[in-house]
């Protein structure tokens, strides 16, 4: 057995992290602090595209679901607040652990028979500028639907809780 370096150091201190956090989600009573954990979770599988040396994917994951979705997660269950969301004991929870354990087993068998581990030699490495190009000339549609969905998704929250009020 090797030495154990810093980058697996940071490696299991980022797993233990992620998957602390992905399971506080899953497990939090209220709403918003499950939201919250989902957002530390989001950003500890950024970390990780960070060790990988995929900056430009990191900085995404960090913008697109922490700065969007959790956010907007957030703020939709502030806005919006009832107590029909707090988690109910019984059932559920096991059928939700049961279920998560079968997803974590199909998933773990799909990677197990998939060439994952194997690398590709690529000719040349893509650039942040031809990422760029491609992202704002090839799928700028998929950008503007994504702006609206989360946009209409902030004004329904807006009008639920002015429903909720009145």
């Amino acid at each position: 057995m090797g030495a154990i370096d810093l980058a697996d150091i940071v490696f299991y201190i980022l797993a233990i992290i992620t998957l602390a956090s992905a399971i506080l989600a899953l497990e939090a009573k209220e709403i918003v602090y499950g939201a919250l954990a989902l957002a530390l979770s989001l950003l500890g599988v950024a970390g990780f595209f960070i060790l990988l040396d995929a900056t430009f994917l990191a900085m995404f994951q960090i913008t697109v679901y922490v700065g969007a979705i959790a956010v907007l997660i957030i703020f939709t269950v502030m806005l919006v607040r009832r107590e029909k969301w707090v988690e109910k004991e019984g059932v559920n929870r096991v059928a939700g652990i049961f279920v998560t354990l079968l997803v974590a087993l199909g998933m773990g068998l799909v990677v197990l028979q998939s060439n994952i581990g194997q690398r590709v030699a690529s000719k040349e490495a893509a650039s942040f500028t031809q990422i760029g190009v491609q992202i704002l000339s090839l799928y700028w549609p998929v950008i503007i639907i994504l702006s609206l969905v989360l946009s209409a998704a902030v004004i329904g929250a807006i009008a639920l809780a002015k429903l909720d009020r009145g």
